[in-house]
């Protein structure tokens, strides 16, 4: 079933409240869509008749109109040999061939409003089509965000992912035990040589920056 029945139902809808009350958004801007392409290809042909119709309207004009133009030097040729009665017949001929001139006047008048009739549904229809693919395009970026949340707050909230950072916050306990249970071993043990000479060369040099300050404050207070 068609969403719209008319073109002017195209041309005046309101895309966005049509899928407001829609139950299924997706789905009836995607059969918008459709139906205005093909009322689009319609409306084309419709316009490619006028033109086509409109050629052939010229084209016949032209050709009574030379008719018209013939019947008159023929009508002068037979006033010339003092022929009236084929002069009156040559004109009656020439304005037939004038009243067809005026009735394609007419007919190619009536294909110019149709022509721009077509070209204005052209216009408002490629509008509408352009605001329904907009909405179709949104749509989709609305659904594949929303989908991309769900994804991520279902892994977020995912039971399998705090059990296993809780695994791994057990294995750093682990860890931990392990490398306090090493130090563990070094412990109480008398220290070597070089730890010793280590430990002299530092207290060396704490005692050179503690006699440094000493200076500099004692030199502060006798400048003051």
């Amino acid at each position: 079933m068609g969403v719209f029945s008319r073109l002017s139902d195209i041309v005046n809808s309101n895309i966005n409240a049509m899928l407001d009350q829609a139950e299924d958004p997706e789905k009836i801007v995607r059969l918008i869509i459709q139906e205005m392409e093909d009322t689009l290809v319609d409306v084309r042909s419709s316009a490619a008749r006028a033109i086509a119709d409109e050629k052939e309207v010229e084209r016949k004009k032209a050709d009574f109109k030379a008719r018209s133009k013939e019947w008159e030097s023929k009508a002068e040729l037979a006033i010339a040999k003092g022929r009236d009665d084929l002069a009156k017949g040559a004109i009656a001929a020439k304005r037939k061939a004038q009243e067809m001139i005026e009735l394609y006047d007419k007919e190619r008048d009536a294909i110019a409003k149709s022509k721009a009739k077509a070209n204005d549904d052209l216009e408002k229809l490629q509008a509408k089509l352009k605001e329904a693919k907009a909405k179709q395009r949104s749509l989709e970026i609305r659904r594949y965000a929303a989908s991309d949340s769900v994804r991520i707050n279902r892994a977020v909230y995912d039971g399998r992912i705090d059990e296993a950072l809780a695994r791994y916050e057990r294995y750093e306990r682990r860890i931990d035990e392990l490398e306090a249970e090493a130090e563990t071993y070094v412990m109480g043990r008398p220290k070597s040589l070089e730890d010793e000479f280590k430990e002299l060369a530092a207290e060396d040099d704490v005692n050179a920056e503690f006699e440094a300050l000493k200076k500099r404050v004692a030199a502060r207070v006798t400048g003051s």
